[in-house]
């Protein structure tokens, strides 16, 4: 009985040294061995052996990107207003050893480098200047952190100003401050708008009042236009009439000329022509210069005949 007991015991020791001596490590994680209190390897994801008994895993570190939260901070400004600040970092683990080693808890002190950091940032800012500057202040923020974290084998990724909080009278003077800067714009714009609208139309009556101007020029111009051209095509017409009047007239004595007529028959033809002339029926005569002489001496007679009663 005693030896099947010392075998079952036996049994059971071998059972847990194999146990103790396997370590699964899953992925982005690793884990610090320490050898008779010294520190012996770090244990990659997957399965890994160890010396039961003489090496014991210290620590297991996650290399994802962590998500920590600073506790709000009552900062007091450069024109002395006290604010809350909330603040979020991230980081990730780059060195497993030194994080392990070169700092206790590294989360806290990253925690206690932010909360000092802001009160010395926030500071040397105004109210205005903390409430518009969350990127300064987190920039300012992420430099510090970045010089010590780097000798705890930490590196950090992002810092965030969740939120800023002044006092609750502030915040009802800025409220009052926004809603009468809201209500100057207002106005503004309505004044704005009432001008342009004032200046559109002007600028309307007055080119309005220019095509008016222009329609009337135009008309002017065209009624003259066409005035002038009417006198033209009169004229012409006129000019036209003369010519042909004149044309046949040249025709006709040529024809004469050319029948043989002499000089006396020209003349009793002008004196036809007077005779018409006196009827009221020709209104052009062409009277050829033989008969201008006869014309004189008609002239000559007819004043003698009148001045011979007289003498008597």
């Amino acid at each position: 009985m005693i030896p099947t007991i010392i075998l079952i015991l036996i049994v059971i020791l071998v059972l847990v040294t194999i146990l103790r001596s396997i370590r699964i490590i899953p992925q982005q994680r690793v884990a610090i061995v320490e050898r008779l209190g010294k520190y012996h390897a770090t244990l990659n994801p997957g399965v890994n052996l160890i010396i039961p008994f003489i090496d014991r895993v210290a620590r297991t570190i996650d290399l994802r990107t962590q998500q920590v939260v600073v506790p709000p901070q009552m900062v007091i400004t450069r024109d002395n207003v006290q604010i809350q600040i909330d603040t979020v970092f991230f980081y990730t683990v780059t060195d497993p050893k030194t994080a392990t080693y070169n700092i206790a808890n590294v989360v806290q002190g990253i925690q206690n480098i932010t909360a000092a950091n802001i009160r010395q940032v926030v500071g040397h800012m105004e109210l205005d200047e903390t409430l518009a500057g969350r990127d300064k202040i987190s920039l300012s923020l992420r430099t510090a952190l970045d010089e010590v974290t780097e000798q705890w084998g930490v590196r950090i990724d992002r810092v965030e100003i969740v939120d800023i909080k002044p006092p609750k009278e502030i915040q009802d003077a800025m409220e009052k401050q926004m809603k009468a800067e809201r209500e100057k714009r207002a106005n503004i714009l309505q004044a704005e708008g009432e001008r342009q609208a004032a200046i559109l139309k002007a600028e309307g009556e007055k080119q309005s009042v220019i095509l008016r101007a222009e329609g009337e020029k135009e008309s002017r111009i065209r009624e003259a236009e066409g005035l002038r051209q009417a006198q033209q095509l009169e004229a012409e017409g006129r000019a036209q009439a003369i010519r042909l009047v004149a044309e046949a007239e040249k025709q006709r004595i040529q024809m004469l000329q050319s029948a043989g007529l002499d000089s006396k028959v020209l003349t009793y033809q002008s004196f036809d022509a007077l005779k018409g002339m006196a009827d009221g029926q020709a209104t052009t005569l062409f009277v050829p210069s033989e008969a201008m002489s006869v014309l004189s001496a008609l002239g000559a007679i007819k004043t003698a005949l009148s001045q011979t009663p007289e003498q008597d």
